[in-house]
């Protein structure tokens, strides 16, 4: 199951995130997201556990827990969510658009 945290600590790292859910049960991954121009914390992160059992029991725990002063806010995350805009581009590829020389 993938769980999505909110309000992190900025210096708070991928291992701290990692032994944090660890207490619950197998943690398969745990990732902050970065900023990609100043490096640093975005202040969320996801964290994979493979059993849904496991992963509940740490979102019931950790949900509007506190650490280093911050109250985490911790549930299910929900798939990316896909929006098409309204220009004429397709899925992805654009169509070049050719003009004939006179």
């Amino acid at each position: 199951m993938n769980i999505y945290v909110s309000n992190l600590d900025v210096n708070l790292k991928d291992d701290d995130l990692r032994q944090l859910f660890s207490e619950y049960g197998e943690v398969s991954s745990a990732q902050i997201v970065m900023d990609a121009f100043t490096g640093s914390s975005r202040g969320f992160g996801f964290v994979e556990m493979p059993y849904e059992a496991e992963a509940q029991k740490a979102i019931s725990g950790l949900h509007q827990s506190s650490q280093n002063n911050r109250t985490l806010s911790v549930k299910e995350a929900q798939p990316k969510e896909v929006h098409r805009g309204s220009y004429p581009v397709g899925n992805g590829v654009v169509n070049v658009y050719r003009f004939r020389k006179n």
